[in-house]
């Protein structure tokens, strides 16, 4: 970080908040928020004079509060700028002024308590976010007494204990006595790995968290005992296997099972732990002088508001979602923004060294190309048909359309930042937005041809091309049976498909139509599907409406990895379809063709249909 903050061409800016971004890749302008320091960095010298007169103590963030900082402090030992700054919510110098102690210590003139925020525009090429992660508060796993046992601390806390640089000096010391623990208990999977407590999944790192502890212990206090409880060890990576052994050889025991009570002992503070050890089948009992849980990591608390600034999509368990997990794992669904570190995953700090340098990688191939190429696939608007409504820009997940509503000089797309889903053009009442490529006339002419004979026989399967036609592919190679009764017409995204693609489908007599994408929040374009889920449930109440059951429509999520669950989707449309009657399509037919004028009328601008 040192050398970053002394770079000529590196701009360090901390204590920042990127507020809004717009643009496209290329050409990105963010505004940030610069937080007042009410400290001029580059004059400070860090003499700690301030701190020495502040007359307000609060507990130290970083050593998880086992020590105290001042209102005026520094972060950390090694922070750049290695400057001093005020926690202005609790200083007494402010609203109203109480006391300036700090400004009469100040030998340089450093300290301004009327400083204010700063509002700066940067214009960028790309964007690389590395917001890191968050470590699991523990708090509501409370069998484990760490809300009320003071002996009970986390992995995080425990590294402050055990730092030559934390509250103690490395000398590891249990918080109820400051005695040296001799018997120490690490449980691990704390938030992680469980569905109804924690989170879902592994959070990579703990298990040789502990691992390397249980080390640092064993070299400072080999007379330690040490016990871990785990369900599965997960030692992947290079020489994190001899890791795991050189601990078991210095005498760790590892004991498969979780601790289900903690209980502590009022006289000693000591705490007794009741295991079910599961290799041994046996319920047993440790005393211990200190438990450490391994909590897991969870997403930057602040990236769902992030997200939302630079259209990212997240998956389900709160990280963001790459453009693909194989061929581009650190580009975002955005063009021009790239991730790195734990933001996409849990990893440890190998790993987020890895993505950073690939993450650089590609952000210096687009800023030293000088021009980009991207998929012929785009939208392009008709202006002679739009009336600028604005539906197409609230819909865009890529915010490449905009418009002007008080000049109504129709849509803009740029081109650039467009990605090709087509939910612009299926929201789009008036038609009057074109998809290259996959454009409604070549769509709808490849639904007539599916179903130009014998359309009652035939289910049309409108299919996602990123996550449900690539299921298909899984299946076929996987060499699954499934009927062959299913015509697929390939899609960019699901959002693509129209309520008049669906219609246009069952007036050519199909009897049962599938719309099928990814799985919500794992959409290859952020959030498009969502607005089929919403298109989806519409259709249902017009197909309601015109007396044609509403589950002749399906609409499945079925992912790449899936082809198991696309062959039985498959089988459950087959057995859907021979329940159809000729007298229920013969009816859909004539109600949709009598109602087609309408739908037609209805796409026609309300200003050329008053001048007809």
């Amino acid at each position: 970080m040192t050398d970053v903050g002394r770079h000529p061409r590196i701009e360090l800016m901390t204590l920042s908040e990127v507020e809004k971004v717009s643009g496209y890749i290329g050409n990105f302008r963010a505004q940030v928020r610069q937080k007042a320091r009410y400290v001029f960095a580059k004059d400070c010298t860090s003499c700690d004079k301030c701190a020495e007169v502040c007359p307000v103590v609060l507990p130290d963030e970083y050593q998880q509060g086992f020590s105290s900082r001042k209102a005026v402090y520094k972060p950390y030992p090694q922070a750049v700028p290695s400057s001093y700054l005020i926690d202005m919510e609790h200083c007494l110098g402010n609203n109203p002024v109480a006391c300036t102690k700090c400004v009469d210590a100040c030998e340089k003139d450093c300290i301004d308590l009327n400083m204010e925020d700063k509002l700066i525009s940067l214009d960028v090429g790309t964007i690389i976010v590395a917001t890191g992660m968050e470590i699991y508060d523990p708090t509501p796993l409370d069998e484990y007494g760490y809300t009320s046992l003071e002996n009970v601390v986390t992995s995080m806390e425990f590294e402050r204990l055990i730092c030559g640089s934390g509250p103690t000096g490395g000398h590891l010391v249990r918080p109820s006595d400051r005695r040296s623990p001799k018997r120490i208990g690490f449980i691990q999977c704390v938030g992680s790995r469980s569905e109804n407590r924690g989170n879902p999944y592994c959070s990579n790192v703990c298990c040789m968290n502990t691992v390397k502890d249980t080390l640092l212990i064993k070299e400072h206090y080999p007379d330690a005992e040490i016990f871990v409880f785990y369900t599965d060890l997960r030692a992947f990576g290079k020489g994190f296997e001899d890791m795991l052994k050189r601990s078991k050889l210095a005498g760790v025991h590892y004991i498969r099972g979780f601790p289900g009570e903690v209980k502590q002992d009022s006289a000693t503070g000591n705490l007794r732990v009741r295991v079910e050890n599961t290799s041994s089948a046996r319920i047993e009992d440790y005393d211990l002088d200190m438990l450490v849980l391994a909590v897991g990591l969870i997403p930057n608390p602040d990236l769902k508001k992030l997200a939302s600034l630079l259209n990212l999509s997240q998956t389900s368990d709160g990280f963001v979602m790459e453009s693909h997990p194989k061929l581009k794992p650190v580009d975002a669904p955005t063009p021009g923004i790239f991730f790195a570190g734990c933001i996409e995953s849990p990893k440890d700090v190998k790993d987020s060294v890895t993505q950073a340098g690939a993450a650089a990688a590609r952000a210096s191939i687009l800023l030293s190309a000088g021009s980009i190429t991207s998929q012929a696939i785009k939208a392009v608007p008709d202006l002679t048909k739009c009336n600028s409504c604005g539906i197409c820009a609230r819909v865009c997940p890529y915010g490449a359309i905009s418009i002007d509503l008080k000049a109504k000089n129709g849509v803009q797309v740029v081109a650039a930042a467009c990605a090709g889903c087509g939910t612009c053009a299926s929201e789009c009442r008036f038609a009057a937005i074109i998809m290259e490529h996959f454009t409604d006339a070549q769509i709808k002419a490849q639904i007539r041809a599916a179903l130009e004979e014998k359309p009652e026989e035939k289910v049309v399967a409108f299919l996602c091309n990123w996550c449900s036609y690539a299921g298909g592919d899984l299946a076929g190679v996987s060499r699954l049976r499934y009927p062959a009764t299913t015509r697929f017409i390939r899609v960019m995204c699901s959002g693509r498909v129209s309520e008049d693609f669906v219609l246009t489908a069952f007036e050519q007599g199909a009897p049962v139509v599938l719309v099928s994408g990814c799985h919500i929040n794992d959409c290859h374009y952020i959030d498009a599907n969502r607005w089929t889920v919403r298109r989806m449930d519409k259709l249902w109440d017009k197909l309601e409406k015109f007396g044609i059951r509403p589950e002749r429509l399906q609409l499945e999520w079925i992912s790449s990895a899936e082809g198991g669950r696309f062959a039985e989707v498959m089988r459950v449309l087959e057995d859907l379809r021979s329940r159809v009657t000729p007298a229920e399509i013969e009816h859909t037919r004539r109600v949709l063709s009598e109602n087609r004028a309408a739908r037609e009328t209805a796409m026609v601008p309300i200003e050329e249909q008053l001048a007809r």
